[in-house]
């Protein structure tokens, strides 16, 4: 038997990670609740486990990478968005909370068309966070998703069985195919952003280990996906039909002029909860 607060504390200190210690207690309480199904309250209170030789093997194993600066989401394999657990790998982004910001504001728009006629497409669905999310709360809606990473759609795909939503996965480049979809009432997608530079300025958690596909814009075209999007959609969207993305904050005004080329209206900027602009949303006429 051991004393699973003993054995917290001394998983707390083989960790050599420069975080904040109430974020490294934070990572310690995740690891514990995920390998032993221990609560925060039996940590607390000492309560007597008997870990197996596996269990010790993997703790050894998490503390290694996480030392490492891989990201406990892809060392847990797994991901909170939206109250939900999802699973995430090395193929896909980790779900972040600037994203259920885009969510909720999908959520609070007035789409057209009664809620068992909806229509939506999530374009670059990675972990298939959004379009999973969407097709639970908005039910009975169809929900479509895409990627280009067949990975990807192996991961979104097992996230959407799992929680048991309804979503047709498939394959597709934005930037090469069109949109083999038509009088959908909304497109979501959480496209590549961060230009080439930024990358100086980045944590190596995010840098080393998040699909640099799913991250990066060239340096001298950052609105390469924007354009994109905005073009393939317009024509997939009915009238009165959402365009909602999220973007860097640097490109706020660009892409809402953007969007306004390819003949969208009603361009809207919100601001995460830090402040930042982070979502853009627009009306097709």
């Amino acid at each position: 038997m051991m004393n699973s607060k003993t054995m917290l504390h001394d998983f707390v200190r083989r960790l050599t990670l420069r975080d904040d210690p109430d974020e490294i207690q934070g990572i310690a309480y995740q690891v514990f609740e995920h390998l032993f199904h221990l609560s925060r309250t039996e940590m607390l209170m000492g309560k007597e486990i008997i870990p197996t030789a596996a269990e010790e093997d993997r703790l050894a194993e998490i503390v290694t990478r996480l030392n490492r600066h891989e990201p406990i989401q892809y060392v847990l394999g797994e991901a909170y968005f939206f109250g939900r657990k999802f699973a995430v790998s090395s193929a896909v982004l980790i779900p972040r909370p600037e994203t259920e910001e885009l969510v909720q504001a999908i959520l609070h728009h007035s789409l057209p068309g009664e809620p068992d006629s909806l229509s939506i497409l999530d374009i670059g669905t990675g972990s298939g966070c959004i379009a999973t999310t969407l097709a639970l709360e908005l039910r009975p809606a169809k929900v479509y998703a895409t990627d280009v990473s067949p990975a990807a759609l192996q991961v979104a795909t097992q996230n959407a069985n799992t929680l048991q939503a309804s979503v047709s996965f498939l394959p597709h480049n934005i930037l090469t195919e069109p949109l083999p979809f038509t009088n959908l009432s909304a497109v979501v997608s959480n496209p590549p952003y961060i230009t080439t530079r930024e990358q100086a300025a980045m944590h190596a958690n995010v840098l080393d280990y998040e699909p640099h596909l799913a991250l990066f814009v060239p340096d001298d075209d950052p609105l390469l996906f924007y354009r994109a999007i905005a073009a393939r959609a317009f024509p997939a969207l009915v009238s009165k039909g959402l365009l909602a993305v999220e973007i860097n904050e640097q490109y706020a005004a660009a892409v809402e002029e953007a969007f306004r080329a390819a003949g969208f209206s009603n361009m809207k900027t919100v601001r995460d909860i830090p402040g930042k602009d982070r979502i853009v949303m627009a009306v097709k006429p």
